[in-house]
């Protein structure tokens, strides 16, 4: 009895003590709030105006998880999360009674299915692809669907190396990003994109300048199958890349070839790039040198000056073409942008993809240079529809971040990535563990390049690419749909058609310019 008498009376000591440290505490912020002068919240409500700020802080959380609709969100969904959660499980995508999709949004495409659809024996599957002819070593590409730049160092170690093993088991390709090889990017023996950015990393000389004989050595690992100039993104167009400090170790700025302790900024530009010459030398002059394809990503913000583009290659003869074009739309991700570019800089790629896609076609370039597709395409029904516009190639980034398990936490830029997959602290990244994500990411990728061949097939075509325009409408202002070939005709209507139904006149001229013949004659 004495024993528990005193047990009780340390309790209640303990309490007072709690409870005392608690007014104190509370007594020094209510006398700091008052003295301090940067915030007039906490200055006239002292002690809990600081719920404010912690409120504001939680609010985009609570949102995601308790307030919001399954489709409200921005810039990812719930149902699209899940979508992606569910194929990266390998957990049945089925769903019962009815969408939750409001069709009558403007601008929602809708998949016209044939009458009489090809019998499941004649299933459309995805055929690989030739990827620049005029070089010394030509890439098959086997996948419509693969990953986008994420560079290492914006990526951490198990990040990449889970990426690396998913797309090798997946049979896709993965791009390096603009931050350099890194040896998890070999890990996994996945075919590679490499990236090279305004800042030449991995591949510059002491003088920032790009080294051929650093092309050449990147150029022998067999795994290394493309080049990819990196012009801009649509997370930050006219802006390069930004990798913040505290997200570089000591592994990052060798392989980076930056000081440590420096937030590293790329160039907005290449140097050495001043016009549409300047490009189509660069391009020539990487794949002299390495003997793979070499095309470059761009996000666009008006079709007007890539005219320019297209004549000077019809002029130098289609052999000085770019092997392939990744068009980036302005939604696209990154890790560290600000948010003037990130909001309001870059066409879309609704709107971009087919611009670029139709001077292409106008140039006679279709069977010569690639469009591969980039920006939110994250679920079966956004590839589908990028490849009915005109694309070849599709890459997602955050499509695969959340394959790892990203939960859309919005931290990729202060290197406190609660899921491991953006952030260099140890403790955070034994959350992901690499021989668990990489099925995650396979089965992504297969997932999404299976659902993509439903559509196809569903429409009434042997293969996704005989997808065209046609085969899929979009919603109006009014509610009602149109075929997308009825607004954005192909170029089979012959330039005059093309600028009827474009509705400006200015259209035909712009592509005279160009030099190109009218398709109807």
């Amino acid at each position: 009895m004495e024993y528990a008498m005193l047990a009780l009376q340390y309790l209640a000591l303990f309490f007072v003590f709690v409870i005392g440290v608690g007014v104190a505490a509370v007594i020094v912020m209510y006398f700091l709030d008052r003295q301090q002068t940067g915030d007039a919240i906490r200055r006239n409500y002292p002690v809990i105006g600081r719920f404010r700020g912690i409120f504001t802080e939680l609010g985009e959380f609570f949102r995601q998880y308790f307030f919001a609709m399954d489709r409200e969100e921005m810039p990812f969904n719930r149902a699209q999360r899940n979508w992606v959660y569910r194929a990266a499980e390998k957990k049945s995508n089925t769903v019962a009674f009815g969408s939750t999709r409001n069709l009558n949004i403007p601008g929602t495409p809708i998949f016209m299915n044939a009458v009489f659809p090809p019998l499941d024996d004649q299933y459309a599957s995805t055929e690989p692809m030739e990827i620049g002819p005029y070089c010394r070593e030509p890439y098959m590409a086997k996948s419509i669907f693969n990953i986008s730049g994420m560079s290492y160092g914006a990526l951490s170690k198990p990040a990449v190396r889970a990426l690396s093993r998913g797309a090798k088991m997946a049979g896709i390709w993965m791009n390096t990003g603009e931050g350099g090889l890194a040896p998890y990017h070999e890990e996994g023996g996945c075919e590679v994109v490499y990236q090279i950015g305004t800042a030449k990393f991995g591949v510059r000389d002491h003088a920032g300048n790009l080294s051929d004989d650093k092309l050449r050595e990147i150029a022998a690992k067999p795994n290394i199958k493309m080049f990819e100039i990196k012009l801009s993104q649509g997370a930050k167009p006219g802006k390069g890349g930004i990798l913040p400090a505290a997200k570089i170790d000591e592994e990052v700025a060798a392989i980076r070839g930056v000081p440590m302790g420096l937030d590293a900024i790329s160039p907005n530009r290449h140097r050495e790039v001043d016009d549409f010459d300047g490009l189509l030398d660069l391009i020539c002059h990487i794949r002299e040198v390495t003997g793979k394809p070499v095309g470059f990503k761009t996000c666009i913000g008006s079709a007007e000056p890539w005219f320019e583009f297209f004549r000077k290659i019809k002029e130098r003869g289609e052999e000085c073409a770019p092997d392939f074009i990744a068009v980036d739309g302005g939604e696209g991700g990154t890790g560290a942008a600000p948010m003037p570019l990130i909001d309001l800089v870059g066409l879309p790629l609704r709107d971009a993809l087919i611009r670029m896609v139709d001077l292409r076609d106008l140039a006679g370039l279709h069977d010569r240079i690639r469009i591969i597709a980039a920006g939110k395409l994250v679920s079966p029904a956004d590839v589908a529809w990028a490849i009915c516009m005109g694309a070849d190639f599709v890459v997602s980034g955050r499509g695969f971040m959340f394959a790892l398990g990203c939960i859309q936490a919005l931290k990729c830029n202060k290197n406190t990535c609660p899921t491991g997959i953006t952030t260099h602290i140890p403790s955070l990244q034994k959350g992901l563990v690499v021989e668990e994500k990489d099925k995650r990411v396979a089965a992504y990728a297969k997932a999404v390049i299976s659902e993509v061949e439903t559509i196809a097939h569903s429409v009434g075509v042997a293969e996704p690419r005989q997808m065209r325009r046609r085969h899929v409408r979009v919603v109006k202002d009014d509610g009602s749909s149109v075929q997308m070939n009825e607004i954005h005709p192909s170029v089979h209507l012959g330039l005059e058609g093309m600028a009827r139904a474009r509705g400006f006149k200015q259209f035909e001229d712009a592509l005279r310019r160009m030099d190109v013949k009218d398709a109807a004659e």
